[in-house]
């Protein structure tokens, strides 16, 4: 089962033509889709596609970058509301960056206190549905890690739009959290990022485009779309030397073990 399992229908760059790119991913052989959402309102949106596509299941969630768009703790009921939407298969994309510049209004002390504030809140609704999440790190590695690791034993993680090396996969593995591959595995300059995607072990990876965003080559510089996993696959497969049925068999069936919803 060919599933991109981190794609942004819900985002403007879709708006006049999401019929055809559904289509055109199930052409590729795409039989699953997660929706991802990033704020209240989007996470709103993707439910709403979700309803649309059988293909396509949804999470709901705060992206940090977004963390200003909340106040306090009642976003978590409204959260929580979302989430017993009967695609709704995770919570995310939730996390932190550390790269972009603070909000009008924060310092970065502040900014990064209320993303982590944020995180801890989803990270606890998680839980508390049973339900994994879908996470954000840019320039946040560490700080990211110490924060989601104590919740190991109640949820499990995938660390989306993976660029690290193999030496900050397999100890996330290792604790039970994923890691994820999107077309930068593909670019020129991805030695690392390849060099992990050798190493990492069967079921501990998945596939995502995170479109609109990303494209892998050949489409790199061009709007990204789901049916563009396929493209990513292939490359990940020769890279393992495996066959492209293989990799997508084993990676069709960890996206549908973490995004389940819970028994």
């Amino acid at each position: 089962m060919l599933t991109d399992t981190h794609a942004h229908l819900a985002s403007r760059q879709f708006a006049t033509d999401l019929p055809e790119i559904i289509d055109r991913a199930r052409a590729a052989g795409v039989k699953r889709i997660v929706c991802i959402g990033t704020t209240l309102e989007d996470s709103k949106r993707v439910l709403e596609i979700a309803d649309m596509y059988p293909e396509v299941e949804a999470t709901v969630g705060i992206h940090p970058c977004d963390a200003d768009t909340v106040k306090g703790d009642a976003f978590v009921e409204e959260l929580k509301e979302l989430a017993q939407h009967p695609k709704v298969v995770g919570i995310g994309e939730i996390g932190l960056d550390h790269y972009h510049q603070p909000p009008e209004g924060f310092t970065l002390d502040s900014w990064k206190e209320q993303q982590a504030f944020v995180l801890e809140r989803q990270l606890e609704l998680a839980a508390e549905l049973k339900l994994n999440v879908v996470l954000h790190n840019r320039e946040s590695f560490e700080d990211l890690v110490a924060q989601v690791l104590p919740w190991s034993d109640r949820l499990r993680g995938v660390f989306h739009c993976f660029t690290g090396g193999s030496e900050q996969a397999l100890p996330l593995i290792e604790r039970g959290h994923l890691v994820s591959f999107t077309g930068i595995v593909t670019f020129k300059n991805g030695q690392v990022i390849q060099e992990c995607a050798r190493a990492v072990p069967s079921g501990g990876f998945m596939l995502e485009t995170d479109c609109p965003y990303l494209a892998p080559m050949p489409f790199r510089g061009k709007r990204n779309e789901p049916a563009y996993v396929a493209n990513t696959a292939e490359f990940v497969a020769s890279l393992r030397g495996m066959r492209l049925e293989d990799l997508v068999s084993e990676t069709g069936a960890t996206a549908a073990a973490f995004f389940r919803k819970p028994a």
